[in-house]
């Protein structure tokens, strides 16, 4: 028996020399779903199974905008199954938001579109009828919901993503907690075991405190570990947090070297179990009010 516990072993590390072999190749992992982001994939190697990432930012920051161009990257692009948990926003509201990302038009307004928008829109809808994205706005969902319907989505649809939009908007399920910070770290504590028994990346977005709001200068206004809400929870359980910054949100429309940051986001690497923490700019390649809107 122990014969075979200890071969177990030695072929599992086999298999991972072999799958590190491959890594030095290449910049993001073969089992890893990518962002569609370069830059991003480049850094974190891609969105690893079994691995929770917390992508967090204040609002008006894009962090609904950036997971709907994922989406596009990732389910209408490479055909890979996303599910998306949408606290904040209905469906309608989300498939209205979708569909100005993917036609290029922007949010939509209360007029009558000239023929070019409307065809446009109309292949806009014919590309998201056939993405395989499965979208639940159940408000205040439970941890328990979440089990329920991500385990069904997996089994039956073969969903290789969860998205959920936001962290804060979600509950423990009636259990009772001193405070919200404990509740926050079972939810937390809950997810990553959740993605570990999928086998599955869980991307979770989270809100900032007003922490950021107070300091002054460019350095100042990025995002930190310590602006997360209930912070402590959220870094022992996520395998990864990012943040998303729009300097030109706090007016600041040149970086220290003179670059122009309008229309820019920076994507700050702030937590990374595989990673040092580093920050990365990046522009987003997609329409301006696609993104921001």
């Amino acid at each position: 028996m122990h014969y075979d516990y200890f071969a177990t072993l030695r072929l599992n590390k086999e298999k991972n020399m072999r799958r590190l072999n491959i890594f030095k190749y290449k910049h993001v992992s073969e089992d890893a779903i990518q962002s569609g982001f370069t830059e991003l994939d480049n850094i974190t190697c891609g969105w690893k199974n079994g691995e929770l990432i917390v992508i967090a930012g204040r609002p008006a920051m894009g962090k609904t905008a950036f997971g709907l161009s994922m989406i596009k990257n990732i389910a209408i692009l490479n055909r890979v199954p996303v599910a998306y948990f949408s606290l904040e926003m209905s469906t309608v509201q989300f498939m209205n938001r979708f569909l100005s990302n993917i036609s290029g038009i922007e949010r939509f307004k209360s007029k009558l579109y000239n023929k070019k928008e409307q065809i446009l829109l109309d292949e806009a809808e014919k590309v998201i009828d056939n993405a395989p994205v499965f979208l639940d706005d159940t408000p205040a969902l439970s941890i328990y919901e979440l089990r329920t319907k991500a385990f069904r989505l997996v089994r039956e649809y073969q969903v290789k993503l969860i998205i959920i939009d936001y962290l804060q908007l979600m509950n423990a399920g009636g259990m009772t907690f001193g405070n919200r910070e404990e509740e926050v770290s079972a939810i937390t504590r809950s997810l990553k075991a959740l993605s570990m028994e999928l086998n599955i990346p869980i991307i979770a977005f989270s809100q900032l405190n007003r922490g950021v709001e107070s300091r002054e200068g460019i350095n100042g206004k990025r995002p930190q570990l310590s602006d997360l809400r209930e912070s402590r929870t959220i870094e022992q359980d996520a395998d990864m947090i990012c943040f998303i910054h729009r300097p030109e949100c706090y007016h600041i429309y040149q970086d220290e070297k003179g670059n122009d940051l309008h229309g820019m986001a920076e994507i700050i690497v702030g937590q990374c179990k595989n990673l040092r923490g580093k920050f990365i700019n990046c522009y987003l390649c997609l329409q301006i009010h696609s993104l921001w809107n």
